[in-house]
């Protein structure tokens, strides 16, 4: 067998960084520089560069997918450039079609393809022991995350060539990861994987309606709490996308300017929606369409190209959980959960004297909470499927889901349209 997408993640891997795994199994040698044996990687000294390369897929998917998500959600605006680490005028207007989502299919399947291989591989090898097993904690960890990314970004399920699926096919696969990783975290003793299997299940059951499950798992996690994936400033892969892509290095390819959030942050300085401009570049690095230039407001939620992103918080736990007693009729009760960060940050609460502005509420504190974390279509999907009340942005012709790109449609005999 020639090298395989297991052991591609596990080579590039390397260059992930060392606070999430070790990478000193990274040190795979090979006498013939030709073809590899996938075999090679039946060795547990493997085993943490397999699981680190799966969580540096996973991170690179979410890259990808938070900043064009964000574009077509109108949490930012393009500012020109439409080539590298722009924004394509078919994402400008909204659209997500099959020619130009290939890179983030391609992506956040390998990510989770390659955890649930590595799954495979370690009970394959350690056999009864494998529970044991720390890398095999954090690999379930990364299945969960990675299905839950596909299940809250794409509008098609597909799980190697298979027929096209409803898309939560993700969400049962995710909701079965974090399961196993509750159970093996707390036979490890290990919180730091269990607080952040609990958290990712939570979310999971929220999109699954399971509101009783997902609060259940929501108690518990503090507010303070964050499950953050990490980046680097090493590999250009690994950077920040959303930060690189205007960082004026060369790129001022999106502004804050023209969307909700930069009126809102004006008004309320909420620093969960900072932006920032520069007298010395006040315009973006080309024309957006018929507008021409437009104003340069930099987002300033991430600072370098080694800022993480947020898998999940204890504010988003709140907020689940306020999104239940919503459901539940419980007006006041959800107010109270919703305006909970506000009142930490000393912001001005919202305010609802009725089920309609309540949910109007709540679906805008979840746009501030979780912007730019590729969180913001799934609720935009979700919210219109089941009629919820309340105002939220206007996206009336723009997608909520990435398409199934043409490559897969063509390649995939088992995928009928």
């Amino acid at each position: 067998m020639t090298i395989t997408t297991s052991l591609r993640s596990c080579l590039r891997a390397c260059m992930w960084p060392a606070t999430v795994l070790l990478l000193s199994a990274c040190s795979l040698e090979v006498t013939n520089p030709g073809p590899v044996n996938a075999t090679f990687l039946d060795d547990k000294a493997a085993f943490p560069a397999l699981v680190n390369g799966a969580g540096r897929d996973l991170a690179e998917a979410l890259n990808w997918l938070s900043y064009t998500g964000a574009a077509v959600a109108r949490e930012l605006h393009p500012a020109g450039s439409t080539g590298s680490f722009g924004i394509t005028p078919s994402q400008q207007g909204g659209k997500l079609v099959d020619d130009e989502t290939g890179t983030h299919w391609q992506l956040a399947q390998r990510a989770r393809w390659t955890s649930e291989s590595a799954i495979t591989r370690i009970k394959t090898v350690l056999g009864s022991t494998y529970a044991t097993n720390a890398q095999y904690l954090q690999a379930l960890v990364w299945v969960g995350y990675s299905n839950r990314v596909l299940a809250e970004n794409f509008c098609d399920g597909v799980i190697d060539g298979s027929a096209k699926q409803d898309y939560s096919v993700y969400l049962t696969r995710a909701e079965a990861a974090f399961s196993e990783a509750i159970t093996v975290a707390t036979s490890q003793n290990n919180t730091t994987l269990l607080n952040a299997a609990k958290a990712g299940r939570a979310s999971v059951r929220l999109l699954k309606k399971d509101l009783a499950g997902a609060v259940s798992d929501a108690a518990g996690l503090a507010n303070t709490y964050a499950y953050k994936m990490p980046y680097n400033a090493i590999d250009a892969d690994q950077y920040n996308r959303i930060y690189w892509a205007t960082a004026n290095t060369p790129y001022r390819a999106h502004t804050v300017w023209g969307t909700y959030y930069e009126a809102y942050y004006t008004a309320s300085k909420d620093p969960r929606v900072a932006w920032g401009s520069d007298p010395k570049n006040p315009v973006g690095d080309a024309a957006v369409g018929n507008l021409g230039k437009v104003p340069w407001y930099f987002e300033m939620k991430f600072a370098a190209k080694d800022s993480p992103i947020n898998l999940t918080t204890g504010w988003e736990m709140r907020l689940i959980e306020a999104e239940a007693k919503l459901v539940g009729g419980d007006v006041t009760g959800a107010m109270t959960l919703v305006n909970g960060h506000r009142v930490a940050l000393n912001l001005a609460p919202w305010t609802a004297t009725n089920a309609t502005e309540a949910w109007t509420a709540l679906k805008r504190e979840r746009g501030i909470e979780l912007w730019l974390e590729a969180r913001r279509l799934a609720d935009f999907r979700r919210w219109a499927a089941a009629g919820t009340p309340g105002a939220t942005d206007d996206m009336t012709g723009r997608a909520v889901c990435f398409v199934t790109p043409r490559e897969e449609k063509e390649s995939n005999p088992n995928f009928k349209p």
